[in-house]
């Protein structure tokens, strides 16, 4: 432990900063870009030049981004003891003891009716999708992660529930092709981050996460295989079906596949050449050319839902 932490100051400045600092890096803002997903309705459903609608989506995103924080406090918590197996996450500030639970717990309390009572006064809809997320990970919290394969579409579960809020609050139809597209993409997420955890620790890994003794490495590849092609066949689909078409009036969108072609065999690339797939979001800022390709997809689809020959 820090010599200066343990005795109450730290040498850049006081023990209440520290305290604050440590606080927010448990509330892990640089995960907050997975609820830009909430974002998605917005474009999708055509609002992107409704100021109202703007003002809307970012006040969904606010409140995800409070519900999303209050369960990782939850997580942390509950996971300070297998967290400090991982070579990583044994540096998060409640694994060290530097946020107590006490005060993580109270933390997210605040958050999660705070961000709650600001989703039912947006709109009674949004508040009850913003409350099923918080019963499913909490669900997860308590038990789910526990559970082989349950596990990963828990996690999948909670990043529909944040697409799905973001056209609840602005009043907006969801595709079902944006849900199952939304699902699959996550599916594949969460099962490369188990197959990365895997990895990372070979020797350790159910000290970490009992739910990892019922995986391998083979089938979590072959999951992972059957998950990224049903997304890309989806998102084919999707971008060609007649429903599709009549919303937007062109089937351009088919133009748009090459991007995540390569968005996704760069993650595999990633995860097996270059230890990746652990952590998502540090993925997505730390890789430029994956990067690239997620703001390249972004602006082509906004160029040809909105663009002047429309």
């Amino acid at each position: 432990m820090n010599p200066a932490r343990s005795a109450g100051v730290d040498a850049s400045g006081s023990s209440g900063d520290v305290f604050a600092i440590d606080l927010l890096r448990s509330l892990r803002p640089r995960q907050w870009v997975k609820n830009l997903l909430v974002f998605a309705g917005l474009i999708f459903g055509q609002r992107l030049s409704h100021p109202a609608s703007v003002v809307m989506s970012v006040s969904a995103f606010v409140v995800f981004c409070g519900l999303s924080s209050a369960v990782y406090l939850v997580n942390d918590v509950l996971d300070r003891e297998a967290d400090r197996h991982h070579p990583l996450k044994s540096r998060r500030p409640i694994a060290t003891g530097a946020i107590g639970a006490g005060a993580a717990l109270i933390t997210a309390a605040v958050l999660t009716g705070t961000a709650l009572t600001a989703a039912f006064l947006m709109a009674p809809a949004f508040g009850l999708v913003a409350a099923t997320y918080i019963l499913l990970m909490t669900l997860y919290s308590a038990g789910l992660k526990h559970q082989v394969i349950l596990d990963a579409l828990a996690i999948a579960g909670g990043f529909v529930m944040r697409a799905l809020g973001g056209a609840v609050a602005i009043g907006v139809p969801f595709s079902h092709w944006l849900l199952i597209l939304t699902m699959l993409l996550a599916l594949f997420l969460a099962l490369s981050k188990r197959r990365a955890e895997l990895i990372e620790l070979p020797r350790n890994a159910t000290g970490h996460r009992r739910t990892l003794a019922d995986y391998s490495p083979a089938l979590l590849d072959q999951m992972i295989a059957i998950v990224m092609a049903s997304t890309l066949l989806a998102y084919t689909f999707y971008t060609i079906s007649p429903e599709t078409v009549a919303k937007f009036g062109t089937d351009h969108l088919l133009l748009t596949l090459p991007f995540p072609l390569y968005g996704l065999f760069r993650y595999l690339y990633l995860m097996h050449h270059r230890a990746g797939g652990g952590n998502p979001s540090e993925q997505l800022f730390s890789d430029r050319p994956l990067l690239a390709c997620v703001g390249l997809w972004t602006l082509t689809v906004i160029v040809i839902l909105y663009g002047p020959w429309r």
